[in-house]
């Protein structure tokens, strides 16, 4: 069967990706002689009229986005035509794979390598800001990254920018809940600092392996979103307080690029965690030069009215050969303590007055212990002096009566 040529120039070959909004074809340019990605945008039968004007509109909106923009972190729009009734977008082809994919594929990836593709995403989206662009759908599934594990920020579809007017639909999530930062949850105006929380939220995902908020159901992800803090991170090693301080709610407490971009810069030179610490095995045999002088203990013949000893009582982990690593109390308390100091002096560090940043107010701080003992003390004084100021008056009174 014969490749489809669309708008008689771009030759469409394979698939190369799939999600709710459309295919992604590797297409061969006739006209230019060089390969691209081209994205069909696919209406399903459920979507009305109205939708479909919308989703139609977000395909243009991209196009004139991205068209802005000229950095090699962010894929370029060549081009964008309308046929069979839709429209079809035509953008630079890097040959990656999405970073939802590598995690899917490969679980948790190193810190150091979550660190450069870090660095990458704020790259992306300075130069995005500095065109007066949000991009508002940074999450996995819209990072690119190639073989040398640089990343590209693409799909600039629910992209607002200066003058633009606004673009929803009743009943239409624009955007990814589990990505989306609290104040776009709660219908404030697109800002950078939307961007750098999804950034964040991004990072945390190559980084844990799951997402920060993710509920299973997308109005209880916006609810945790606004409501809760993100879920431990176990994997992220020296990115926990920056990611954490990036996750912050307050956007006016979020951590910004430059703090950001160093702490990343950072990572990429921080040594690799070590391995888990395994339980040391009950005996070790002694090395080989200090075993020589010893005389193995003699074997004695086994008795044959003896019943065999019965064999040592495995756990199901032993016995599926799973390893299980195991904590005691005190070690937990130690880890749980390093991890309050250091994001303490993240605070510390994050709310030092910067040129361009004033210091945050302090927080007053209640002694509860003094106010519950020193204002039943003085009712308790000023009780017994009214008692003892009545009892005078009395005994002067009383006087009195007996006088006259």
């Amino acid at each position: 069967m014969e490749s489809r040529v669309l708008a008689g120039r771009y030759q469409l070959r394979d698939e190369i990706g799939r999600g709710g909004m459309g295919v992604v074809w590797l297409a061969h340019d006739q006209l230019l002689g060089r390969e691209v990605a081209v994205k069909e945008i696919t209406f399903g039968s459920d979507v009305s009229e109205a939708e479909r004007a919308v989703l139609r509109e977000r395909t243009f909106r991209e196009a004139r986005a991205a068209a802005r923009l000229d950095h090699p972190a962010v894929t370029t729009v060549h081009d964008v035509v309308e046929e069979d009734g839709k429209p079809w977008l035509v953008m630079e082809h890097v040959r990656s794979r999405t970073l939802l994919q590598l995690v899917e594929e490969h679980g948790p990836l190193r810190v150091d390598l979550v660190a450069r593709i870090g660095l990458d995403l704020l790259d992306a989206v300075a130069a995005a800001h500095r065109a007066g662009i949000v991009h508002r759908d940074v999450k996995p599934a819209n990072v690119l990254v190639d073989d040398a594990g640089r990343a590209h920020l693409t799909d600039f579809g629910i992209a607002t920018s200066t003058g633009d007017s606004t673009l929803t639909s009743t009943g239409m999530i624009l955007g990814s809940p589990a990505y989306m930062s609290p104040e776009r949850a709660t219908g404030q105006d697109p800002q950078p600092q939307d961007d750098l929380w999804s950034v964040a939220a991004t990072l945390y995902t190559a980084a844990e392996g799951r997402p920060p908020f993710d509920r299973g159901e997308p109005m209880a992800t916006l609810l945790a979103v606004v409501t809760e803090h993100p879920a431990p991170m176990v994997r992220s090693g020296a990115l926990q307080p920056v990611l954490a301080a990036m996750l912050a709610r307050d956007p006016q407490q979020r951590a910004t690029p430059g703090q950001a971009r160093t702490a990343f810069t950072a990572a990429l030179a921080a040594p690799a965690a070590p391995p888990a610490e395994q339980p040391a095995p009950a005996q070790q045999s002694a090395p080989a030069h200090e075993a020589a002088p010893q005389q193995a203990a003699p074997q004695q013949a086994p008795d044959p009215g003896a019943r065999p000893a019965p064999e040592p009582r495995r756990s199901p982990e032993a016995a599926a050969g799973v390893q299980v690593q195991r904590f005691d109390a005190a070690d937990l308390r130690r880890r749980a303590h390093d991890a309050k100091v250091k994001l303490r002096a993240l605070s510390d560090q994050l709310t030092a007055p910067t040129p361009g940043r004033p210091a945050a107010p302090a927080r007053p701080r209640f002694r509860f212990k003094r106010r519950w003992v020193v204002i039943p003390t003085l009712l308790l004084l000023l009780a017994v002096i009214a008692l003892v100021a009545g009892g005078v008056w009395l005994v002067a009174e009383g006087g009195q009566l007996l006088g006259g």
